[in-house]
């Protein structure tokens, strides 16, 4: 049974991190294993850790780090497809969204997109120490990513700060045919979407707006999938 936010946040004084994290996945509707709780409790202490000297993340504690990077992030496993499929992180930071998808679907083969060169450093690190075979660094930014990349994934998705008509732009050209993107906005996203057609991209289908709960918050989010076929 899924209690009510306000009910949630009453039990967080009195729950540790892991049992915090056990009750969230629960509220998604998400099966672990302990091995997976136990790799997301070893993220959680190392990249407290690494934030100490290299500020990955302006959140701290262990109730935001798990509420506002984990369970946040898991939330796009509603938006992307089943199977083995190829995905990019764009502006990952940290890791969000993508390590948790990976945590939790081991069989996606999945890209970590990031710019800066500290952010990077703690990606090859904690993909090592979770053994999160299948994943890989790339240390560049989503607009200059080459050739190389060219038609290379099935998903992209972001957490970061692009406008939704910015990453249509940056991202379709490293899609496959009828690839997908997935964006978490807030509550502005469909004066986004309005802007979008009206900057002539009314042939980029908006295949999904997914309005969807955080637990332990009152705070909804939109996860807006897009079709690349221009």
């Amino acid at each position: 049974m899924c209690l009510c936010p306000y009910a949630l946040l009453s039990l967080l004084p009195f729950m540790n991190a892991t049992e915090l994290l056990k009750k969230g996945l629960i509220e998604l509707g998400i099966l672990c294993s302990e091995e997976q709780v136990n790799a997301f409790m070893t993220y959680l202490a190392e990249l407290k850790k690494w934030n100490r000297a290299y500020n990955l993340t302006a959140l701290t504690t262990d109730a935001d780090i798990i509420i506002k990077h984990f369970l946040d992030s898991l939330l796009y496993l509603k938006a992307l497809p089943s199977g083995r499929i190829k995905l990019a992180d764009a502006g990952t930071g940290a890791g969000f969204p993508g390590i948790p998808l990976k945590i939790v679907r081991p069989e996606i083969e999945i890209a970590l997109i990031e710019s800066s060169g500290k952010k990077t450093a703690f990606l090859r690190h904690i993909t090592r120490l979770l053994s999160l075979t299948g994943t890989s660094v790339i240390e560049e930014r989503l607009e200059h990513l080459g050739k190389a990349y060219d038609k290379c994934f099935d998903v992209i998705v972001s957490r970061a700060t692009f406008t939704t008509a910015d990453f249509l732009k940056m991202a379709c050209p490293y899609v496959k045919d009828n690839g997908r993107l997935i964006l978490n906005k807030g509550p502005r996203v469909f004066e986004e979407l309005k802007e979008l057609k009206q900057a002539h991209y009314d042939m980029v289908p908006v295949v999904e707006v997914m309005t969807v709960p955080l637990p332990f918050t009152d705070a909804q989010r939109n996860l807006v999938v897009l079709s690349c076929k221009m």
